[in-house]
């Protein structure tokens, strides 16, 4: 079987003698096209950690980071950058959205440094606003939305590029129940419709989207839980065709 993403032997580490901590240590993952990962675990467990490497977002002490048949780690940060453009999507438990740039300028963003014409970036970044829910604030500005609003915003943008793996740090951590029950459906929707996802969750429901659920502890894993799947039309689901 190909994978959509593989990593082998996955090592961060930091420090030295009694105060090295081994945020990642000796990590194996490999996730399949189309199906949905959840990392659980307690906070210094090593998820993020994880994540940034398996992004390409940091570089590992050791070990590799393969995405879709190419070997990120090894790559220079502008070619690691070209790869994570077009190949992953990114989101954020803090959002990191452009306070200054509105909500379609957000979700465009990404699709106009990829080399995406002017055009084409807007209509894509309007169409999946309307389809997290948002197409009455496109316009608007990060601090004039609510805190699941700007979820969604930061769902769309990770989308914008069609990337083959999204990958998501605590998506609901800064969100109350309402807020997080909507975010929770566009996941539900991702996974329904077959997209690779990664996410690192303390939140249950959210790890319940999960195809497998895997749980880390002092950088290592320690168990594998392999999942239901909702059926695809779950009224969950309506109307979230992503």
């Amino acid at each position: 079987m190909e994978y959509t993403l593989w990593a082998r032997g996955l090592r961060r580490h930091y420090g030295s003698g009694p105060s090295l901590v081994r945020a990642v240590d000796d990590v194996d993952l490999a996730v399949a096209p189309g199906e949905t990962v959840g990392i659980v675990g307690a906070s210094g467990s090593g998820k993020s950690t994880l994540l940034h490497l398996l992004g390409g977002l940091d570089r590992p002490d050791g070990g590799e980071v393969w995405l879709a048949g190419r070997r990120l780690d090894g790559l220079s940060e502008t070619a690691a950058a070209r790869v994570r453009r077009r190949g992953i999507g990114f989101v954020f438990q803090a959002f990191h959205l452009v306070d200054e740039l509105t909500a379609r300028e957000n979700v465009e963003l990404p699709a106009l440094l990829a080399g995406t014409s002017r055009r084409a970036a807007r209509r894509r970044a309007e169409d999946l606003l309307e389809r997290v829910g948002l197409a009455d604030r496109v316009g608007q500005l990060p601090g004039r939305l609510s805190g699941g609003q700007r979820q969604r915003v930061a769902v769309a943008r990770a989308l914008v590029n069609d990337p083959g793996l999204l990958l998501a740090d605590e998506p609901t951590g800064n969100l109350d129940s309402a807020a997080a029950t909507d975010v929770l459906r566009l996941f539900g929707a991702l996974r329904a419709e077959g997209r690779t996802v990664v996410i690192v969750t303390h939140d249950s429901r959210v790890a319940g989207t999960a195809d497998r659920l895997i749980t880390m502890r002092d950088g290592a894993f320690t168990d594998e839980t392999v999942l239901g799947r909702p059926a695809a039309g779950s009224a969950a689901l309506a109307g979230l065709d992503l």
